[in-house]
C-alpha cells in the first residue's frame, strides 16, 4: 500500500467517525515561542488541548508536517528522519480511552477501511504506574477484550535512568498523562509471543516498531508536580506515517518506502564512488527535509530554523562528497521530492524554484566555505600542528565540519585534542539540540504573564507596520520570550525611525483604550474578505478564529488569525510598548525586536 494511500485511508477513517479534517499547519510555528519547528501533530493544537474551543468541533484528525532534529546523528538508521509526517486524530473532551484505543486497533487491522496489519505480530505498552496515578488497569483491559493476548500487553514502569515510559508531559507544566503504545514486528518470519524482556530486546534492535501512540491526558502538572485531574479529558493519538509505511510495504527500514525509494534510486544514479548506504541515507534525508523547509518559508541563516537548515544542507554536501556525487547533486534531486508529494502538498510545486534556487546557492556558498577552511587548516598545521581550540575554531569560524578536521589530520599523522574540542562545543552547545528540546521549561508554550502580554502587542504591531508601512506587510516569523518580542515582517528596506515611533504610539494608543479582546469564529472566506491579516492561509480549517482588538468609540486596532495566548483586555499590558531595534533578517524581510518598560 503506497503513502498516499494509507494517508487517505487514514483521514477517511476518521471523518466517518465524525472527525473534522484539518490541513497540516506550517513547519514554522505561528504562535508558539518555545520551539523552532513544529514537532507533533498536537503542537499546533496547544490552546485547545487547554480548553479554548477549536472552530472545527471537539473530534478533528489532520496528516501534519513535523521536523526534529535532536537525534539527527540517528539519520541513516532504519527508522530516524529529521521531516515526517504525523497521522493524528484528537478528542477535544469528547470520547476517550474505549473509542481511542478501539479505533486504533480497528484501523490498524481492518482489511475493509484500514491496514489490515497481521494482530499477531502487535504488541502493546501500557503506563505501569508511578507515585502521580495509578498503572493503567482500564486501558490494559480494553487491549484485551479487543483481543490481543495479556501476555502480549506490557506494564511498563519506572526505568533506572528516572525515564518514565508511557507518560506523555509537555514539561514542567499543563495537561499530561498515561498513553499506550502500539508497535509491530517488522521480521520476515515473525517474532511469536515474546516476554516483557524479550520485546525490550527486540525494540533495541529495531525487529519491532513504534507505529501509533495513543495519549490520555487526564492529568495537569505544574511546576514539575501532578497536581490532579483535569475537569476535561483529552485524546492525542499519533501514528508516523513513515513507520506505517515501511510496515505496509515489508521493508525494514524507511528508505525503501516509496516516500524515499525515488530519491535513493536517483542519489545512486549520481553517485560515482563505492556506495554508502548510511550516507546516501542521510542525502536524501536532509534533502526532503530542507525541500519542506524552504516550501514553508525558512532561509539558510546563521540563526533560528535557518540555521538548522543550512546545518542539513551543508552536512547534505559532506555527504554527498563521500558518495562522489557532482557539485549541484542536491539541487537536482528536488523534482524528485516535488513528484513524490505532489497529491498531498500540491503546493510544493508552486514553490519549486525558490527551494531549487535556495539549495543550489547555499551548496555554492559551503563549497567556499570549505576552500577557506582547507587554507586554514594547512596553514595552522605548517605552524606547529593542531590542537583542540583550532579544530573548534575552524569548526565555528571556518565552518568546517569536524569530521572532516578528523580525516583529513589522521591522513596526515596528527592528533588532536579531543577532550578540548568537547569542551570549546559543550560551551557553545549545538543549536539544534537545543531548540528542538523547547527554549522554556514549560515545554510547548509559555503561558505566562509577560510573555502574554508581548504576544498580543505583537500583533497591535503588525497592525501598526501595515497602517504605516502598506498591506504588503505580513508576519515571516516570531520569537517571544519573558524579556522581549522579536518580530520578522516581509518589507523590502529599512524602516525609518520616525515611521517605527509611529507604530509605536499607535501600540500604546491601544493598550490606553483599553480594547477588550474578543474572539470571532466565522467562515475564512468571509475574514479574508474583511481584511483580516493571516499567514499560510490555505493552511487553516474553512472556519477560523478571528482576535480583535476593537476601542469603544469603534476603532479596529488589530484584526487577525490565531490560537496563541492572549490578554483579556490590552489594559492589561502593563508598561509602555517600545521598539529598541529595527535590522534586517534576510532577503526581503526585516527584523524588530521590542520590549514591554
Amino acid at each position: 500500500m503506497h503513502a498516499n494511500e494509507i494517508r487517505r485511508r487514514f483521514l477517511e477513517f476518521f471523518r466517518k467517525r465524525g472527525h473534522a479534517i484539518i490541513p497540516s499547519a506550517p513547519l514554522v510555528p505561528e504562535n508558539d515561542p518555545s520551539v523552532l519547528f513544529t514537532t507533533a501533530g498536537m503542537q499546533p493544537l496547544v490552546p485547545y488541548l487547554l480548553g479554548a474551543p477549536h472552530p472545527a468541533g471537539k473530534r478533528i484528525a489532520n496528516s501534519q508536517k513535523c521536523v526534529r532534529t535532536q537525534d539527527i546523528d540517528e539519520v541513516g538508521d532504519n527508522t530516524h528522519d529529521t521531516f515526517f509526517e504525523m497521522l493524528g486524530n484528537w478528542s477535544l473532551g469528547d470520547y476517550f480511552k474505549d473509542d481511542a484505543i478501539k479505533w486504533s486497533y480497528e484501523f490498524l487491522t481492518s482489511r475493509e477501511e484500514g491496514l489490515g496489519l497481521d494482530p499477531n505480530r502487535l504488541y502493546v505498552t501500557v503506563f505501569g504506574g508511578n507515585d502521580d496515578a495509578p498503572r493503567d488497569e482500564e486501558s490494559f483491559a480494553i487491549w484485551k477484550s479487543l483481543g490481543i493476548p495479556e501476555h502480549r500487553i506490557y506494564f511498563m514502569t519506572t526505568e533506572p535512568s528516572g525515564k518514565e515510559p508511557n507518560w506523555w508531559s509537555p514539561g514542567d507544566n499543563g495537561p499530561c498523562g498515561p498513553d499506550s503504545e502500539m508497535f509491530y514486528d517488522v521480521t520476515e518470519d515473525g517474532l511469536g509471543d515474546l516476554t516483557k524482556e524479550e520485546y525490550m530486546a527486540a525494540d533495541d534492535r529495531q525487529e519491532v516498531v513504534e507505529i501509533w501512540n495513543d495519549v490520555f491526558m487526564e492529568y495537569a502538572k505544574k511546576d514539575g508536580k501532578v497536581t490532579g485531574k483535569l475537569t476535561t479529558k483529552n485524546v492525542d493519538t499519533g501514528a508516523g506515517l513513515e513507520r506505517l509505511a515501511m510496515v505496509m510495504q515489508k521493508t525494514d527500514n524507511v528508505f525503501a518506502t516509496d516516500l524515499f525509494a525515488p530519491l535513493m534510486t536517483a542519489i545512486r544514479t549520481l553517485a560515482k564512488n563505492d556506495w554508502d548506504e548510511r550516507a546516501a541515507r542521510i542525502v536524501a534525508d536532509h534533502v526532503r527535509t530542507s525541500v519542506f523547509l524552504v516550501g514553508d518559508g525558512v532561509s539558510p541563516s546563521n540563526t533560528d530554523q535557518g540555521y538548522i537548515l543550512r546545518r542539513l544542507l551543508r552536512r547534505a554536501v559532506r555527504y554527498a562528497d563521500t558518495l562522489g556525487m557532482p557539485g549541484g547533486s542536491l539541487a537536482s534531486l528536488v523534482p524528485t521530492v516535488l513528484d513524490t508529494y505532489a497529491e498531498a502538498y500540491p503546493d510544493l510545486a508552486e514553490a519549486s524554484e525558490a527551494i531549487t534556487g535556495a539549495i543550489l546557492a547555499e551548496e555554492e556558498k559551503f563549497r567556499r566555505t570549505l576552500a577557506r577552511g582547507m587554507k586554514e587548516f594547512e596553514k595552522r598545521i605548517a605552524s606547529g600542528g593542531l590542537t583542540g581550540t583550532d579544530a573548534f575554531e575552524l569548526f565555528s569560524t571556518y565552518g568546517f565540519p569536524l569530521e572532516m578536521t578528523v580525516e583529513l589530520a589522521s591522513e596526515k599523522g596528527v592528533t588532536f585534542d579531543h577532550a578540548a574540542f568537547a569542551e570549546e562545543f559543550r560551551r557553545h552547545q549545538d543549536l539544534s539540540r537545543t531548540a528542538s528540546a523547547g527554549k522554556f521549561k514549560g515545554g510547548l508554550a509559555d503561558h505566562s504573564e509577560q510573555v502574554t502580554m508581548l504576544h498580543t502587542a505583537t500583533h497591535l504591531m503588525l497592525a501598526g507596520l501595515r497602517k504605516y508601512l502598506g498591506d504588503h506587510v505580513h508576519q515571516a516569523g516570531s520569537n517571544i520570550t519573558e524579556e522581549r518580542t522579536r518580530f520578522d515582517f516581509t518589507h523590502p528596506e529599512k524602516v525609518p525611525r520616525e515611521t517605527l515611533d509611529l507604530v509605536e504610539a499607535y501600540v500604546n494608543e491601544a493598550i490606553a483604550h483599553k480594547c477588550p479582546m474578543t474572539i470571532e469564529r466565522m467562515p475564512k472566506d468571509a475574514a479574508k474578505d474583511r481584511g483580516v491579516e493571516g499567514s499560510f492561509w490555505d493552511k487553516y480549517p474553512e472556519t477560523v478564529d478571528v482576535y480583535m482588538a476593537k476601542a469603544e468609540d469603534g476603532t479596529v486596532y488589530s484584526q487577525e488569525l490565531c490560537g496563541g495566548p492572549h490578554v483579556k483586555n490590552t489594559g492589561d499590558i502593563k508598561g509602555t510598548f517600545r521598539i529598541i531595534k529595527e535590522e534586517a533578517s534576510s532577503a526581503g524581510v526585516r527584523r524588530i525586536k521590542a520590549v514591554i518598560e
